[in-house]
């Protein structure tokens, strides 16, 4: 791993000074239940000596945060204490997603959660947590996330009945997905998911990728993860869709979309470092998404050339929405803008992929940072009737600042959607002109 650790500084026993339990040689540790059974992660209590650097405790924090937000009822929520503030600020304003509030069934046939007799006093478990972190007193931190611990096992696995007979009850937390709405994930679980995997999978490889922080302004060609939502929206891409993504990079915007719509989504990288990588985002992508109990679409990745791959042309005719960031075949002084590397020029890149939109099926969209049309809203005359780009109905859509790795202001992004049919018209309209004048041009 290229990112470097240290113990977070004077991290120790404040009742016993001498013990060296909480020094970085040691590597101590903590645990975190994840809502699926069977799932559980280690967190070691470092911090990093770069403070934008992956931080263990911090993750750990908005992990839990997140499970205790999205995956409980008011009345579990009781149990762990109270949330701090400034996770509350953070909260979308949509309400909380898991109403559940019985076992599973019937009000009237459930039986209450029954909780843990160790906890009597009924401690805010939560706010020791942020005091032990505060503090940096290590027992009090190992100790509260023991309870905690406890706590979420005794609703994952609640105690068998007494009837050998009797069917075993659910995960408490698994069953309150079944009460989220039915927009699909909480953002909050969302982005907690898409954070785990890119911190474990991506970040480790910041060096190999000339790649600094995650989502970074140093991170060249990424589309940020608010971003992606925002295409996903625009294009109406669902459980149905075939999404596409030509140069995808270390697979940031496959991995959300199969996520977030359950589409299927197929991907295609030139550069073996970012292709290697994206393999392992999609692997952890997998486990993250087992040990959240969530279920995400199929994605496919391949490495290899856009221009030349057999699988590309398959799945075009096929597919829904097509994205190309082709922002980056512009910048020709990159070293990670993938085709120079092959002396092959950035604009040929663009010139080269339009003859391949002629096989998109109606309605197809395909998104760009720079539009593969000559001039926006340009009117179809005779000249430019015979022009690739005339089936494309081009919309232009602005992007918020910090939408992008590349820059920090704001800018525009494209939809071109096929229409054949309006296509069609217009220049059926033309040909007969042409016809009517080389009849006239006989007489």
């Amino acid at each position: 791993m290229s990112i470097e650790f240290i113990l977070i500084a004077d991290f120790k026993n404040l009742d016993d000074l001498s013990d060296t339990s909480f020094e970085a040689e040691y590597y101590p540790a903590t645990e975190l239940e994840y809502p699926n059974a069977n799932a559980c992660e280690t967190y070691y209590i470092l911090a990093p000596k770069d403070p934008d650097h992956y931080n263990p405790i911090m993750c750990l924090e908005q992990s839990l945060y997140t499970i205790f937000e999205c995956y409980l009822t008011p009345a579990q929520q009781a149990l762990f204490g109270t949330l701090p503030t400034d996770f509350l600020q953070d909260v979308d304003n949509t309400p909380p997603s898991s109403p559940l509030t019985q076992l599973s069934g019937d009000s009237e046939q459930s039986s209450p959660v029954k909780f843990p007799s160790y906890d009597p006093r009924g401690m805010n478990h939560l706010r020791l947590l942020q005091r032990s972190i505060r503090r940096r007193d290590g027992p009090l931190f190992l100790s509260t996330m023991q309870n905690i611990n406890q706590l979420l096992r005794t609703l994952k696995y609640p105690p068998l009945p007494s009837d050998p007979f009797a069917p075993a009850p659910p995960n408490v937390l698994i069953e309150a997905i079944k009460n989220w709405p039915s927009s699909g994930i909480p953002n909050r679980v969302l982005m907690r998911i898409i954070d785990e995997t890119y911190q474990r999978s991506v970040g480790p490889h910041a060096l190999k990728l000339n790649r600094y922080e995650a989502f970074s302004s140093e991170v060249y060609g990424e589309l940020m993860p608010s971003f992606t939502s925002d295409i996903i929206a625009a294009t109406r891409l669902h459980k149905d869709s075939l999404f596409m993504d030509l140069g995808c990079g270390v697979g940031n915007v496959l991995v959300q979309a199969s996520l977030e719509t359950c589409c299927r989504s197929y991907g295609i990288e030139v550069m073996p470092t970012p292709a290697e990588v994206g393999r392992e985002q999609l692997r952890q992508m997998k486990k993250r998404c087992r040990m959240w109990g969530i279920s995400m679409g199929e994605v496919e990745l391949e490495e290899g050339d856009m221009l030349t791959s057999r699988r590309v042309t398959e799945l075009l005719p096929q597919a829904d929405v097509v994205l190309v960031n082709n922002k980056v075949f512009q910048q020709s002084c990159q070293s990670t803008s993938f085709y120079l590397w092959q002396n092959v020029d950035p604009v040929t890149v663009n010139e080269a992929l339009r003859p391949r939109f002629l096989d998109l099926k109606e309605g197809a969209i395909v998104v760009s940072l720079k539009p593969f049309v000559s001039s926006l809203n340009a009117r179809v005359t005779e000249r430019n009737v015979d022009d690739i780009s005339a089936i494309f109905d081009v919309f232009e859509r602005p992007y918020r600042s910090g939408s992008v790795s590349w820059g920090s202001g704001g800018g525009s992004y494209y939809l071109h959607r096929v229409d054949r049919e309006g296509y069609a018209v217009i220049k059926q309209q033309f040909e007969n002109q042409r016809a009517r004048s080389a009849r006239a041009s006989r007489r």
